[in-house]
């Protein structure tokens, strides 16, 4: 066993320390989580979110002293009566009584007490708006709303004759999350059950089929405290990058397991005994499952390259979940099969538990590869192109960040943002122009101010009231502009632009020892993709990059990465075709349970290339370790790939559709935002491990035959890392035929 890679030592170590490589794991496991408990998490700030001019503007209010509070909007609405008649006017000043009795409910402003109603009167009249902010940190304002909320909704029970409805960020963030964790609590219950029916019917044996389920929940627990740690030291956005914890670490976690355990059973089943099939599995599936993580932490780390904190904490996040994943299946894994021995077929499923050791080969792949191999051309015209046509709508995407948009339309607070931007355009999504000057009370400075209000609501696209807060030392001024459109609509992208571009720079730009940028919802979505755009290259680059060269070393090949490259481009595409097929149109709205907001969110297209191109790989290494372990043992590369697969197809569709079912689970809550990401990764693994695993692959490398392995000479000198225990060396630099 001299000759064992790194994965088949592991291996061995594991299986002779049994004891050390799993009580060490646990004790791992405990203490990370333990400690990421205790120490608790550190949440972003919102200027570490932003990108381009709305994060500098979001810097600036924070070296003013300055947080953009929780604004809430109170609106009242009467068919029967307008803003003049009395009974309006009581339930206006209802509310403001009610509002002013709260602890936490500062700054009120009544349509009342402005005159002609301060821009809080809708043109017809029939519409009014209170608007207060909520005390304190905005970060903390969802968990004070509750109250005001219910006394909002006290001052309704009251007065029949006017609608009043409360809407604003504090209770979208409220109803948001309790949306949000009642969903997400839901698709945490479902998956390790359903993730262990499906692997109890890939083993047909209980303690085979946990063995997956509990590493790969152990390392989600661990990832988690971890990540906990991590946000001490880089802040993170901690809801959103849990959720992706969970989502990968049970779907790489199991995968990994899966790979592991179903070669050491077939090496068994083959006649080799327990520990020398214990060791194969180590250095043949083992290696493959190590190459796989390392390509899988090299496509996540290329979200670094996004220079944003949302990806950068995704980033730390999954990069955790899978290293503890490998990390588990290298050691504990083995250490707990070298003690369990035949035992881990203990608890059979009747009728599931017979045969389960067999390498028997997959029928339905054996009759899709004949058919594959035999007219290779013709499959990869008609596999190609059926992914090239669903990739075809990615030329139309749009993309948005969150907002009231992607909420589920049947929570009352959505309809009532409609109606509130009905009634008064813009108020709220308002840009927000900040400020920035020696002295913003200068007469040089306010007449400044002035112009600017007025120029813009000369403009047509932004309308009054527009409301201005200094900050205590006179240096900066946050002015709220409302806007028209929705937020992220044409409107408000074409109304963001004549501010920025006409608007300020005729007005404040004029002003000497001024600054000013804009933020806000319009501005930041605008930046955002803007930065998106700008970086999404660079991110391609670098995984596209390091995956080829840890290929190109894994398979002593420049050909196997080159095709493998493609593969996997041509399903992420196919991913991002049928995504925008489904989420910017209406026609699968009844079908999956959302509303179309016109849009992909933006920070999902670069978040699910880098996942989908690493969790491709997974598959792509896994089969062609076991290709090129059959080539170099002496078969043609026809009968390699025809049998490599064949071996492998149930691994992979089992798998396959264990990931699949976890991903479509996380696509069943409301939030469209986690919709689009369970369908997408749902999708583009199917796509994966069918028509680019059983018809592109086989196809593509019979055509190449023996090019599949050319490497040039001047490559040689490319470290191996090559999957299996033993390898039968063949001059390179030359195409050698069988």
């Amino acid at each position: 066993m001299s000759g064992l890679n790194f994965a088949g030592r592991a291996g061995r170590w594991s299986a002779e320390h049994w004891r050390k490589a799993l009580f060490g794991w646990l004790v791992f496991a405990v203490l990370a989580m333990v400690a990421g408990s205790v120490v608790g998490h550190v949440q972003m700030k919102d200027s570490e979110v932003a990108s381009g001019e709305a994060a500098t503007a979001l810097r600036m209010l924070e070296r003013g002293g300055m947080v953009q509070p929780a604004t809430e909007n109170v609106l009242l609405q009467s068919r029967r009566y307008d803003a003049s008649d009395p009974a309006f006017v009581a339930t206006i000043a209802s509310v403001v009584q009610t509002l002013a009795l709260q602890p936490n409910v500062t700054n009120i402003q009544s349509p009342m007490f402005k005159q002609g109603g301060g821009g809080q009167i809708s043109h017809d009249g029939h519409s009014a708006l209170v608007r207060f902010d909520v005390r304190g940190d905005p970060n903390k304002a969802a968990s004070k709303i509750k109250p005001i909320l219910d006394a909002v909704a006290g001052v309704q029970l009251g007065n029949r004759g006017v609608s009043v409805r409360e809407v604003g960020n504090a209770s979208a963030n409220y109803e948001i999350g309790k949306t949000f964790n009642k969903d997400f609590a839901s698709a945490e219950r479902l998956t390790i059950p359903l993730t262990l029916l499906i692997l109890l019917g890939a083993f047909g044996a209980l303690v085979a089929a946990g063995l997956p389920v509990l590493l790969a929940f152990s390392a989600v627990l661990a990832s988690l405290g971890l990540f906990s740690l991590v946000t001490h030291v880089s802040s993170g956005d901690y809801p959103s990058t849990s959720a992706v914890i969970l989502l990968i670490g049970m779907a790489v976690g199991v995968d990994y397991s899966l790979f592991y355990l179903r070669r050491e059973r077939e090496e068994r089943s083959a006649g080799e005994e327990p520990r020398p099939a214990l060791i194969r599995a180590a250095s043949t599936s083992g290696q493959a499952v190590l190459i796989s993580g390392i390509t899988v932490l090299i496509a996540m780390a290329g979200m670094f390259i996004a220079s944003n904190k949302i990806f950068t904490s995704m980033a730390f996040g999954t990069m955790l979940v899978v290293f503890c994943a490998m990390v588990g299946s290298l050691t504990v894994l083995p250490a707990v099969l070298a003690r369990l021995g035949d035992r881990v077929d203990r608890g059979h499923i009747p009728f599931l538990g017979r045969n389960k050791r067999a390498a028997a080969e997959s029928r339905f792949w054996g009759y899709v590869l004949d058919r594959v191999l035999r007219r290779p051309v013709v499959s990869i015209v008609l596999a190609g192109g059926l992914l090239v046509a669903a990739a075809v709508p990615l030329l139309g995407m749009h993309t948005k960040l969150p907002s009231f948009t992607d909420m589920p339309r049947e929570l009352p607070i959505v309809q009532t943002y409609k109606a509130l931007i009905t009634a008064f355009p813009g108020a709220p999504t308002p840009a927000d122009v900040v400020v920035e000057a020696p002295n913003i009370r200068s007469a040089r400075v306010a007449a400044g101010i002035r112009r600017l209000e007025l120029r813009a609501a000369a403009t047509g696209r932004m309308f009054t009231p527009m409301t201005m807060t200094v900050s205590n030392d006179n240096t900066v001024a946050d002015i709220q502009i409302p806007i028209a459109g929705n937020g992220d609509d044409g409107a408000s992208l074409a109304a963001l632009a004549t501010l920025r571009n006409v608007v300020l720079p005729d007005t404040l730009g004029r002003v000497r020892d001024v600054q000013y940028a804009v933020t806000g919802e319009t501005a930041g979505t605008h930046d955002f993709n803007q930065q998106m755009k700008a970086r999404m290259p660079w991110v391609f680059a670098f995984v596209l990059g390091l995956a080829f060269v840890l290929l190109l070393a894994t398979f002593r090949s420049i050909v196997i990465p080159l095709t493998a490259i493609v593969l996997n481009l041509l399903s992420v595409g196919a991913a991002y075709g049928l995504l925008v097929l489904i989420f910017q149109h209406d026609w699968a709205e009844a079908v999956l349970g959302f509303t179309s907001n016109r849009a992909i969110t933006s920070w999902l297209p670069m978040f699910l290339f880098v996942v989908l191109f690493g969790l491709s790989m997974d598959y792509h290494v896994f089969i062609l370790s076991r290709i090129k372990e059959l080539r170099d043992g002496g078969l043609s590369t026809e009968e390699a790939v025809s049998r490599g697969i064949r071996r492998t197809a149930g691994t992979v569709t089992s798998a396959a559709i264990i990931m699949v079912a976890v991903f479509a689970i996380f696509g069943t809550p409301r939030m469209i935002m986690m919709k689009q990401l369970g369908v997408g990764l749902g999708l583009a693994v199917l796509i994966d491990a069918t028509v680019i695993r059983g018809v592109l692959l086989p196809a593509t490398m019979k055509l190449l035959g023996e090019w599949n392995w050319y490497m040039p000479t001047w490559l040689e000198w490319v470290p191996s890392l090559t999957p299996e225990t033993r390898e039968a060396r063949r001059p390179r630099g030359r195409i050698v035929t069988n």
